[in-house]
């Protein structure tokens, strides 16, 4: 124990006394750990955000003119049976269509007037059908597109929102691409640069190596405080990666608030802290450590 206490001393003490090198160093690591850990939080958070919207999003299938309410009705009673795909119908009528598009237009006065001069109400009634599953929907347009009432339809509004969806789908599978090969570049980097620290600190300590080895100190022993100072490069940059995160969670989250769940980013962030905490933390260990093994074992025979 009393050993293994000297090693990470020794190990501290390089940490401290490489100065601007450990500054450096510590940044690369950081600025690599943020890349990653930025890249994925962005990755759940446009899933949730996508997931969000699907939940969301509901099919409305306007009728012609000419069909009558007790048809649609009947229809409703029709699409309820389909209990395993769709989880509510709900009836519109062509009045409470007009009064809900003139409340979300905010009661504009232009657009008042000019329905009152169209004469009558533009608007057919539709039904408003949610779906148990997003991805049931497709499933659902399908069978209400070959259905016995098809020539009933006037419009189905489903495409427009599956164009969204695919479009999103696309730009989140892009920014997870480029997310994965910044991250992989920028951890090539940090474990290259490390690896060179340690490979500084190793060429220092030469002589005293060649002492060790004449007293009989073990290769276990001669390496451990290359291994400590590996890991502490890889535990302070995980602390200042988690400070930088806080700081980018708080200027995102008011572009975020009602697009997601859990709120927005910083609440989403601040669920998932111990996790990302745990997580980032093993990630900068693994990183000093392999690179301090990579540059001792340049120096050091097994």
């Amino acid at each position: 124990m009393l050993k293994l206490w000297r090693t990470f001393k020794e190990g501290k003490e390089n940490f401290i006394r490489n100065g601007w090198l450990t500054f450096a160093t510590v940044s690369i690591l950081s600025l690599s750990l943020f890349i990653v850990s930025l890249s994925f939080l962005l990755g759940m958070t446009s899933q949730l955000i996508l997931q969000n919207m699907r939940e969301k999003v509901s099919v409305s299938v306007s009728f012609n003119p000419d069909v009558t309410e007790e048809r649609i009705l009947a229809i409703q009673k029709e699409l309820t049976t389909y209990k395993k795909e769709i989880a509510s119908v709900e009836y519109v009528s062509r009045d409470a269509a007009l009064e809900q598009f003139l409340a979300e237009s905010g009661n504009d006065p232009t657009i008042a007037q000019a329905i009152k001069e169209i004469g009558e109400n533009p608007l057919f009634a539709s039904l408003v059908i949610r779906a148990v599953k997003p991805d049931d929907y497709p499933l659902i347009v399908s069978e209400i597109q070959k259905s016995t009432f098809q020539n009933d339809i006037s419009r189905i509004n489903y495409e427009k929102n599956k164009k969204i969806f695919e479009r999103l789908d696309r730009i989140n599978k892009m920014t997870g691409k480029t997310g994965l090969a910044l991250g992989a570049i920028f951890i090539f980097v940090a474990i290259l640069i490390t690896f060179n620290t340690i490979r500084i600190t190793i060429y220092s300590h030469r002589q005293e190596f060649e002492v060790m080895r004449l007293v009989g100190a073990s290769n276990i022993y001669v390496r451990m405080p290359f291994i400590f100072e590996g890991a502490l490069y890889g535990l302070v940059a995980a602390l200042v990666t988690v400070v930088l995160l806080y700081g980018i969670a708080y200027y995102i989250a008011p572009f975020t608030n009602g697009a997601m769940a859990q709120g927005n980013f910083m609440n989403f962030y601040l669920n998932s802290f111990w996790y990302l905490f745990g997580g980032l933390i093993l990630l900068g260990i693994t990183l000093g450590v392999v690179s301090s093994t990579i540059a001792i074992r340049r120096y050091l025979k097994s």
